[in-house]
C-alpha cells in the first residue's frame, strides 16, 4: 500500500471512530462494542484495503500508555489492601483458564498436541486492559470490586504472555517442565517491578528539572513506552514494568508537575488514550477479515464451529467457576474462625465473574503465533470469537447487570469523607493566608483576602457538618457564577469581534475565564462531567 494511501486509510478509520462512538453514546450501546462491530463491518466493503496487523508492533504501539493511564490514576492504597485478590484473579484465575480451555480444546479435537490446546488457553485466558478500562469508566462499582477489576487488569497480560510462550515453546520443541515455567515467572515480574520502579523515578528525576509544560507533558508521555521497551530489552516483563513506572508517577505526580501541566497534560492524555482504544477495537474488527480470507467462511461453520463454541462457552463459565470458588473458601474460613478473610457476596462476584471482556493482548498474541503451530487456524478464529462474545455480550450489557443486581459496597467508610477533606484543606488555607495577612509592624494589610479565606473556612465547615442541608444553597451560587462568566465571555467576544482588543487580549482573559468556569463546575459537584476517564476525585 502507497504510504499517501495508508494516510488516508487512517482518516477515514478515525472518521468512521467518531461516527460509530457518536451512534454508541447515541443508542446507549458500549462504544467499544461498537466500534469492533462496526470495524468487522467496514472490513468487508469493497475497494477497502486489507489491513494487516504486525503482533509486535500493536502490543508496543497500544498496550504502554494505556496500562501507563490505569497505573496513573489507579487507587494504589486500594490495590495495595486488596492484592490477594488482585493476584488471585491476575494469576490464579488465568491458569485456571488456560488449564480448563487445553482440556476442553483437546476432548474437542483430539489430534492437536497438549502443548497447543494450552497455547489457546494462554490466549484467551487473560481480561484485556483495554476492554476492562473502556467498560469500567462507564460505571460506578463499589471500592472492592473496582480495586479488584483495576487491578487484574493491570497484572495479568503478563501472566497470559508467560503462559502463552512457554506453551509454543513446549509445542515446537516437545519438552516443558512447571518448574522452570514458575520460576521465570517470578523472575519476570520481578524483574518488571525493578524496571518500572527505576523508570519511574528516572521520569520524576527528569520532569522535576524541565523548564517547560510541554516539554514536561511529551516526557510524561513517552516514559510509558520507555519502561515497557527497557523491560523488554532485558527480557523481564515489559507490561508489569509499565505499570510499576506509572504507579511512581502517579505518586509523586503530586509533587513533580504544576498544576498548568496537569491540566494541560491531562487533556492531551485523554485525547491520546482515547484514541488509541478507539483504534485497537476498530482494528480488530479489520483484522477478522484477514483471518477469514486465510481459513474461509465455509470452513469456519462446516469443521470449527463446535470447537470454537465450546471454547468461547468454557472462557465465560470457567471465570465463574473460579470466582465462586474462591468465594466458597473465603466464606468456609470465615465459619472457621478466621476473621481477616471477607467474601465479597453474590452480588459482587457475579458482577466480577461477568466482567471479563478480551481484547487487543489476545488479539496479538493469537496474530503472533507461528505459520507451524498446529491449530493456528483454529486459534485465530477462536481468539476473534472470544473477543466478540465477551466484548459485545459481556462488556455492552455489563452496565445492566450491575444495574439489576445492585451491588452493596461493604467496604468500611474512609476515615476522612470528601467534605471533610475539603473543610482541612479550607482551614490550612485560612491558617496560612491569617499569618501572612499582617504586615512587619503587626497591621493588618490585606483585609478583604483575609475576610475572604475566613468566610471559605466557616462556609466549609457548616457544608462538611450537614453537606444535603446546604448542597442546594452551594449549587444555586455556582450557578449564578456559571451565569456571570459566560455573560463576560459573551461580553470579551463582542470586544474582540467588533476590533476593540487584540488577539493576545482574548485568548489572556479567555483562560482566566475557562478556570474560572472549571472551578465553578468542580466546586458546584459538577466535576465528574469533565474528569478524564480513570481519574480519581
Amino acid at each position: 500500500m502507497h504510504p499517501v494511501d495508508t494516510f488516508e486509510l487512517v482518516l477515514v478509520l478515525f472518521a468512521a471512530v467518531i461516527a460509530l462512538h457518536w451512534i454508541a453514546e447515541r443508542l446507549s450501546f458500549l462504544p467499544s462494542a461498537a466500534l469492533l462491530l462496526g470495524g468487522g463491518a467496514l472490513a468487508f466493503l469493497p475497494n477497502l484495503p486489507k489491513v494487516s496487523l504486525d503482533p509486535e508492533l500493536v502490543l508496543v504501539l497500544f498496550l504502554p500508555p494505556l496500562l501507563m493511564d490505569g497505573a496513573y490514576y489507579a487507587a494504589f492504597g486500594r490495590l495495595r489492601r486488596h492484592l490477594p485478590g488482585i493476584l488471585s484473579l491476575a494469576v490464579g484465575a488465568v491458569l485456571f483458564t488456560t488449564l480448563v480451555v487445553g482440556l476442553v480444546l483437546h476432548l474437542l479435537v483430539p489430534g492437536l498436541p497438549w502443548a497447543a490446546c494450552f497455547a489457546l488457553g494462554a490466549i484467551v485466558s487473560p481480561p484485556d486492559a483495554v476492554a476492562a478500562r473502556s467498560v469500567l469508566q462507564r460505571v460506578k462499582l463499589p471500592r472492592r470490586l473496582q480495586a479488584l477489576l483495576e487491578g487484574e487488569s493491570l497484572i495479568n497480560d503478563a501472566s497470559g504472555l508467560v503462559l502463552f510462550r512457554f506453551a509454543v515453546a513446549a509445542t515446537l520443541t516437545g519438552s516443558f517442565n512447571v518448574l522452570d515455567a514458575g520460576t521465570s515467572f517470578l523472575l519476570l515480574a520481578i524483574g518488571g517491578v525493578v524496571v518500572g520502579t527505576a523508570v519511574g523515578f528516572g521520569g520524576t528525576f527528569v520532569l522535576r528539572r524541565l523548564p517547560d509544560q510541554t516539554l514536561m507533558v511529551a516526557t510524561a508521555t513517552l516514559l510509558s513506552w520507555a519502561a515497557y521497551l527497557a523491560g523488554e530489552a532485558v527480557h523481564v516483563s515489559g507490561v508489569i514494568a509499565v505499570v510499576a513506572a506509572g504507579i511512581v508517577l502517579g505518586w509523586y505526580q503530586h509533587e513533580v508537575l504544576p498544576a498548568r501541566v496537569r491540566m494541560q497534560g491531562s487533556a492531551f492524555w485523554r485525547t491520546l488514550v482515547f484514541s488509541l482504544e478507539a483504534l485497537v477495537f476498530i482494528l480488530i474488527g479489520f483484522s477478522l477479515r484477514g483471518v477469514l480470507d486465510r481459513v474461509g467462511l465455509e470452513r469456519v461453520f462446516t469443521s470449527m464451529a463446535l470447537p470454537v463454541i465450546g471454547i468461547v462457552v468454557t472462557v465465560l463459565l470457567t471465570r465463574f467457576v473460579w470466582v465462586f470458588g474462591s468465594e466458597l473458601l473465603l466464606g468456609t474460613l470465615k465459619r472457621t474462625g478466621v476473621s481477616q478473610v471477607r467474601p465479597l457476596g453474590w452480588r459482587q462476584a457475579t458482577i466480577l465473574s461477568w466482567a471479563g471482556m478480551r481484547g487487543v493482548v489476545t488479539l496479538a498474541v493469537a496474530l503472533s503465533l507461528p505459520n507451524e503451530m498446529p491449530g493456528r487456524d483454529l486459534m485465530l478464529v477462536s481468539a476473534f470469537a472470544v473477543i466478540l462474545a465477551t466484548v459485545v455480550l459481556q462488556g455492552a450489557s455489563l452496565r445492566w447487570v450491575i444495574k439489576t443486581i445492585g451491588p452493596k459496597d461493604r467496604d468500611p467508610p474512609p476515615n476522612v469523607t470528601l467534605v471533610q477533606a475539603e473543610a482541612a484543606i479550607a482551614r490550612a488555607k485560612r491558617a496560612e493566608v491569617e499569618a501572612r495577612a499582617y504586615d512587619e509592624e503587626g497591621k493588618l494589610a490585606h483585609p478583604r483576602l483575609l475576610e475572604e479565606y475566613r468566610k471559605r473556612d466557616h462556609v466549609t465547615e457548616r457544608y462538611a457538618g450537614d453537606a444535603s442541608t446546604y448542597m442546594p444553597g452551594i449549587r444555586a451560587h455556582f450557578d449564578i457564577v456559571l451565569a456571570a462568566v459566560a455573560a463576560g465571555r459573551k461580553k470579551l467576544i463582542r470586544l474582540h469581534r467588533q476590533g476593540e482588543i487584540e488577539d493576545e487580549v482574548l485568548h489572556n482573559l479567555e483562560r482566566d475565564l475557562d478556570l474560572e468556569e472549571l472551578a465553578a463546575l468542580f466546586q458546584g459537584g459538577e466535576g465528574a462531567e469533565i474528569r478524564g476517564p480513570g481519574e480519581d476525585a
